[in-house]
């Protein structure tokens, strides 16, 4: 596993954005984790969140993109801290664009914030989880209404590697198998539990053998 990787899942559980215990989800299921990405809230947390997620978009895509595209709410400031870290990191001008949930009718007119959409750009959308990928059925008309723009891919934070929509195949390979484009993660699950089981991280084991009890009942029910 990348060393940026490991860093990555070590700063989740310093800002408290990965957590283990017992958690109800928006869809229903019984979790024994829960990640939180409204959690970062410092300009250092933001700033160090941006750079990991440049390292994982440089990773899949290179620099073979134009735009950034974050989806409302929460991949607006994902969207901007990115851009802002790829630039520092690898010297390229990536524009940001993120949509309001509601059409503005007066000054800067339309749906999207940031950069507008221009015919040929070359797009990466970033967010911070992908359950069920709901928000992608949202987010992909969004964009092709924009113009004749090509999506590259999607960039999440974390892989929960569950069932998708289709109930079979996790999330990300549904994206990829049902809009053609790839779909790819930070980190996944598998190396959380990997890098965390049963090995101390500042004086503290996150997952023992009753949390790692959990989670694989939890994905022998729900695991793609």
């Amino acid at each position: 596993m990348e060393s940026y990787k490991q860093e990555f899942i070590e700063f989740m559980v310093d800002s408290q954005v990965l957590k283990f215990g017992e958690f109800t989800l928006k869809s229903g299921r019984k979790s024994p984790f829960f990640m939180n990405a409204g959690a970062y809230v410092t300009g250092s947390q933001l700033k160090r969140l941006g750079e990991y997620y440049a390292k994982a978009i440089h990773d899949a895509y290179g620099d073979d993109f134009d735009v950034l595209f974050g989806p409302a709410y929460k991949g607006i400031p994902l969207s901007v801290a990115t851009t802002i870290a790829y630039s520092e990191l690898y010297g390229r001008e990536i524009r940001y664009c993120s949509n309001r949930k509601e059409a503005k009718d007066h000054g800067d007119v339309g749906i999207l914030l940031g950069s507008k959409l221009q015919d040929g750009d070359r797009v990466v959308i970033i967010e911070d989880v992908t359950t069920s990928g709901k928000s992608i059925q949202e987010t992909f008309p969004i964009l092709k209404a924009q113009g004749d723009v090509e999506i590259k891919g999607l960039m999440v934070s974390l892989n929960r590697m569950e069932k998708g929509l289709g109930g079979e195949k996790s999330a990300l390979a549904e994206i990829r198998e049902t809009y053609g484009f790839e779909a790819n993660a930070i980190v996944t699950m598998a190396e959380v539990i990997e890098h965390l089981y049963n090995k101390p991280y500042k004086g503290q084991i996150y997952i023992d053998d009753a949390v790692k009890a959990a989670l694989d009942e939890y994905y022998a029910v729900y695991g793609a």
